[in-house]
């Protein structure tokens, strides 16, 4: 499996609209997307103007599936204009859990 952390901090007033972006590509990536296992949006305590994405996929040509996906690349443009700067991107190599889709090992 392959995964990743992505840390947005957005700009202040623009988190519902960011919000709605992911409530219309979110049902996309669940119904066309069999090799992302795991894909979830976090608000962060404390910290309204930030979202935090954690996805699994079933190894890294899935995710690659994702990233070419035409509802992936839309929300990928639209998102610039609610972030401040970059996102925070973390690869992740599977090691080890619970709750984890299938025989993950």
């Amino acid at each position: 499996m392959f995964g990743l952390v992505v840390r947005f901090d957005l700009q202040p007033g623009t988190v519902g609209e960011f919000d709605r972006l992911v409530a219309e590509t979110l049902p996309l990536i669940v119904s066309a997307e069999p090799g992302t296992l795991v894909y979830t949006t976090h608000a962060v305590e404390g910290e309204p103007d930030t979202r935090v994405f954690y996805e699994l996929y079933r190894d890294r040509d899935a995710f690659e599936d994702h990233e070419r996906q035409d509802h992936v690349r839309r929300f990928l443009a639209a998102r610039e204009k609610y972030m401040v700067g970059p996102p925070r991107v973390e690869f992740l190599d599977f090691a080890g859990g619970k709750g984890v889709p299938g025989d993950a090992k």
